[in-house]
């Protein structure tokens, strides 16, 4: 009889399956799901024991959601996710990822397993307090197009600044190009955004993005930290979900991390594999350290509908122990017009994020930020 040394905890998690099929056929995925996210072994070949009472998946329950369609609970004993989120996300989600028709729905952690994760560094109320925020939704937007000049982004900001945006971030392609260099870029939009708030008085911050490759990440977020930048717009789809967890969690950077949706939209389009929208862009972007979690407001130029867009919120703010509800962050093409209707569906723990719509109120950049933020405080 094979014991696991040191013994178990017993503590499981669960993690709801979404699995394509007739009953029968869910259930055929749901037992083949056990074996290939934990052993992937044959079954008939594992030593009797722990390995095959208390390693592999257990199925805990079987619901039909739709036609051909089951909501299936798998547990997990919380020592096979190995106390990091590498290890976790590919227990969760791992070889079954490349098989169709199975979509994860919801994660269920225990105390023993959320403690593992510090989360986000501020929160919602932690970002409100850092930007003198305490009842208002928030204003974001970019700089851009990509091919501006490091001078031209730092105008941008500067006028967005003046005008009362609270969060001024680059857009997502902006990286190291030579129209606008990464540290120039950076230097020059801390220095408007500065100069702004001095004669303004509001907290805006400038945040700029690191996509960046792995060996640079780390040695670009201090540069942005050093240079007087505010936080950091990081992409887990293109840099990793833990390298966000681990810039998030570092003490010596201890900035605003705002999540941003480059590559993992394939992720959640499908409606029958990959992720929920609740426990991508909710659940796992908490447990990864994002304060804020950007995503398509419905409606815009993507594909995302209301309902999931709701989805998001809840995974934003649902209990998770200690981790903290973020901001959930609509864009992708939103304009003003939008504003009430936004603010009836989500209440005002959000963050407004218009790009290019911006550019068309008024005249010039401030006026339309200022404009922006008068009709929400006055919402």
């Amino acid at each position: 009889m094979h014991k696991v040394t040191p013994p178990l905890s017993g503590e499981r998690f669960q993690v709801i399956y979404r699995m394509q099929g007739s009953h029968a056929e869910a259930l055929a995925k749901a037992e083949d799901a056990c074996i290939e996210q934990t052993v992937e072994f044959p079954a008939d070949l594992l030593p009797a024991g722990d390995i095959p009472e208390q390693i592999i998946g257990r199925i805990e329950a079987v619901r039909e959601a739709a036609a051909d369609m089951h909501e299936i609970t798998i547990s997990y004993p919380v020592e096979d996710a190995g106390g990091d989120l590498v290890q976790l996300l590919n227990v969760i989600f791992g070889n079954t990822s490349i098989k169709p028709g199975v979509r994860v729905q919801k994660l269920i952690l225990p105390p023993g397993l959320l403690n593992l994760f510090r989360g986000p560094r501020f929160g919602r109320a932690g970002l409100r307090a850092l930007l003198g925020a305490p009842t208002r939704p928030m204003l974001c937007s970019a700089i851009k197009p990509m091919g501006l000049t490091s001078a031209q982004f730092a105008e941008q900001a500067y006028h967005f600044a003046r005008g009362g945006i609270d969060i001024i971030k680059d857009d997502h392609g902006l990286a190291n190009q030579p129209f606008a260099p990464f540290r120039e870029r950076i230097l020059r939009c801390v220095e408007a955004v500065q100069r702004a708030n001095a004669e303004t008085g509001h907290r805006t911050i400038y945040m700029p993005s690191l996509g960046a490759r792995a060996d640079q990440i780390f040695e670009k977020a201090h540069f942005a930290k050093e240079s007087g930048a505010g936080g950091l717009l990081v992409p887990p789809g293109l840099v990793g979900f833990d390298t966000m967890r681990a810039l998030a969690d570092d003490d010596s950077l201890a900035l605003l991390v705002m999540m941003h949706p480059a590559l993992i939209g394939s992720y959640v389009t499908c409606p029958t594999t990959g992720f929920s929208h609740y426990a991508l862009f909710g659940q796992i972007t908490r447990l990864a350290g994002a304060d804020a979690t950007i995503y398509p407001n419905w409606g815009g130029r993507f594909a995302f509908s209301k309902e999931e867009c709701i989805s998001i919120v809840a995974g934003s703010q649902d209990e998770m122990g200690h981790i903290q509800p973020v901001f959930p962050t609509p864009g992708g093409g939103m304009t003003i017009d939008r504003i009430p209707e936004m603010l009836d569906v989500y209440g005002k723990d959000l963050i407004f994020l218009m790009g290019g719509g911006l550019h068309r109120i008024k005249p010039t950049l401030e006026e339309s930020s200022a404009y922006f933020r008068n009709l929400v405080e006055n919402m």
